[in-house]
């Protein structure tokens, strides 16, 4: 191998995407214009949703999402502790609190149980919303989580910015994709450069409820509409009414020209993930002192693929720090997902303890996530699973 890194994820950017943009920076429109549309129905076609509404990043979406389901002061929302802290933090942006649930240990996702569990040890209404997260793109049952948020009134908002392309198996054996609205209230995606679709910035919520879709489209710019229907006056062709405290959580269109791209071969791409993974796991297989996070093993027996869409793929070893700085200081730059979001000073000045979550802080000292990404050569992998293993076995 050559000195050239070798990142965690990186974007893969063709003469296609090039020329897309190249034709929307020559159009008429750089923000505003009709390639912001086109991106929103390509995507919304893509997760099986009814309505998308594409933003500035994954962050304005989710913020989005909470000032939409009318989040406040009043509210309390549980969340995960392994995620990026975007998914609590948008919580805290309309003032409300934030709770958490700890993680399973086999796939770190949100633990259902222990949902249920916070859910009965308060009064009805106590809390408000759950934000479960389609972690490194393994999606979470939203079908057994739905059943749980109705017998409480509870919305759900899927964080699925791993996992667009991601699916999982119903009861009656139906295969439902992350984003596609049948069981969250709204879902979110992110267009960062080390994501399945990269745009640079950028971020898409999706919903098949088209009251949410208004509102959302509201807020995005600035509470504005120029609705006659929704206007309280109208003094004429220029009227706007300003109806409500909304952001500029825009995107241009030179990103959706880019997202627009991407997309037609998302798929390819999500093909390629797999394929890196699958080797990873025969690698690692009974490999003694490497875990492998869990799968959905439903989606494999009904189709006989996983449905998991492997933005990341993490490993657990004891000695992680160790690995890291193995693989550093061979160009492998493998990274942490995630720091768990409790353990932040922001979030322990807000009362929450290192303790509380003990599956959660257990997973963080093990994991480490392994290069991902579609144009990932089969020489690269294979010089990373030499070096981890000939770390796990032999030490540095």
């Amino acid at each position: 191998m050559t000195n050239k890194p070798i990142p965690y994820g990186k974007q893969h950017i063709t003469q296609e995407d090039i020329e897309a943009v190249v034709q929307t920076l020559q159009s008429d429109f750089l923000t505003q214009g009709p390639a912001v549309a086109a991106f929103e129905e390509a995507f919304a076609a893509y997760v099986g949703a009814k309505y998308a509404v594409a933003v500035a990043n994954g962050t304005a979406a989710l913020h989005l999402c909470a000032l939409a389901l009318g989040v406040n002061e009043s509210s309390r929302v549980i969340t995960t502790p392994i995620t990026f802290v975007a998914s609590a933090n948008c919580i805290r942006y309309c003032g409300g609190t934030v709770e958490f649930a700890d993680v399973t240990p086999d796939t770190a996702l949100l633990d259902l149980e222990k949902v249920r569990h916070l859910l009965e040890s308060k009064p009805e209404g106590y809390y408000s919303g759950i934000i479960p997260v389609d972690f490194a793109g393994n999606p979470v049952n939203l079908e057994a989580l739905r059943q749980l948020a109705d017998a409480y009134g509870l919305w759900i908002i899927e964080d699925a910015c791993h996992a667009p392309g991601g699916y999982f198996y119903d009861s009656k054996g139906n295969k439902q994709l992350c984003g596609n609205g049948n069981f969250a209230d709204l879902a979110i995606f992110s267009f960062h450069p080390v994501k399945h679709i990269a745009t640079g910035e950028g971020g898409m919520i999706t919903t098949n409820d088209e009251k949410l879709y208004k509102k959302l489209l509201q807020l995005r710019t600035h509470g504005i509409t120029r609705d006659p229907e929704q206007m309280e006056e109208n003094h004429g062709g220029w009227y706007m009414e300003m109806q409500e405290l909304g952001y500029n959580y825009r995107i241009p269109d030179m990103l959706c020209a880019l997202g627009i791209s991407q997309l037609k071969r998302a798929e390819a791409g999500l093909a390629k993930r797999k394929q890196v993974a699958a080797v990873y796991d025969a690698a690692f297989a009974g490999e003694a002192g490497i875990e492998i996070l869990a799968t959905d093993t439903a989606a494999l027996a009904t189709s006989g693929e996983t449905g998991h869409a492997y933005h990341l793929y993490v490993i657990r070893v004891q000695d992680r720090k160790g690995l890291y700085d193995y693989l550093r200081q061979h160009h492998i730059f493998a990274q942490v997902h995630y720091i768990p979001a409790h353990t932040m000073p922001y979030y322990r000045h807000l009362g929450h303890r290192k303790g509380d979550y003990p599956e959660a802080e257990l997973y963080y000292s093990q994991c480490l996530s392994l290069p991902m990404y579609p144009t990932l050569t089969e020489e690269e992998q294979a010089f990373v699973i030499e070096k981890v293993k000939e770390f796990v076995q032999h030490g540095s």
